[in-house]
């Protein structure tokens, strides 16, 4: 979900089985969270990885006087992991690996790229990267056979895979695996200009699915239970 909002948008809501992952585009985030009780601030180009596990209350609002655009991912937890404890990951842009290759650099958030890995924990493995290009460059980025995944145009325009699909800025493109394949290939190159694009790749989980509101689950009896907990406060301690 790619969004613009201001402060007071998000009040305070809670989540359930699943991983919520905010990247920073523009403006200042403050997070505020019931496992922690500690507010975080999120700058341009940061992403937060947020593992709601069996239920976590939070809020994110933009700082005083700012919009805040932003992009945010939901991760389907599997069945076995829907209710671990939860746990945040603030990932800094300053602090995450960055693969350099000629005319191209590459953050690595998540996963790896290059043989640059991230030290950010995963229950489904997920590739996360920010590639920025300059005119002319191109480089190539391996990912799992199995990875569905997509790319968002974050600025300026490129040319995609082995049929140099072009994408412009704010558009996405979709990634299918390559079945049968242990491993795949994805070219991004720039021949017209500069290029900021993100990347996120993962593993299918392939489990029923129900989605009611900010709770994901496998059932919807597991569904009308996190309403009630949520209503008990169970979702503080």
């Amino acid at each position: 979900m790619e969004d613009w909002f201001q402060r007071g948008s998000f009040d305070v809501h809670p989540h359930r089985g699943i991983e919520t992952v905010t990247y920073v585009m523009e403006g200042r985030l403050e997070h505020y969270d019931s496992k922690t009780g500690e507010s975080e601030t999120l700058g341009p180009g940061d992403a937060q990885w947020m593992t709601a596990g069996r239920g976590v209350i939070h809020k994110e609002d933009p700082a005083v006087g700012e919009t805040v655009h932003s992009l945010q991912l939901w991760v389907n937890l599997p069945s076995a992991s829907k209710m671990i404890e939860p746990h945040y990951q603030n990932l800094r842009s300053a602090g995450m690996p960055v693969r350099e290759e000629p005319g191209a650099t590459v953050r690595v958030f998540s996963g790896s790229s290059g043989g640059i890995a991230a030290p950010t924990r995963n229950i489904v493995p997920i590739t996360m990267a920010e590639f920025r290009l300059e005119p002319g460059a191109s480089i190539k980025q391996d990912l799992p056979g199995s990875y569905n995944g997509f790319l968002f145009v974050l600025e300026g325009e490129g040319e995609f895979g082995a049929d140099r699909t072009r994408g412009t800025a704010r558009q996405v493109l979709f990634l299918g695996g390559a079945d049968g394949h242990e491993s795949s290939e994805i070219e991004i190159s720039a021949p017209n200009g500069p290029l900021k694009a993100l990347l996120y790749a993962g593993e299918p989980v392939r489990e029923h699915v129900v989605a009611r509101g900010p709770f994901v689950m496998n059932t919807m009896e597991q569904i009308v239970q996190a309403y009630e907990d949520y209503r008990d406060g169970k979702f503080l301690g």
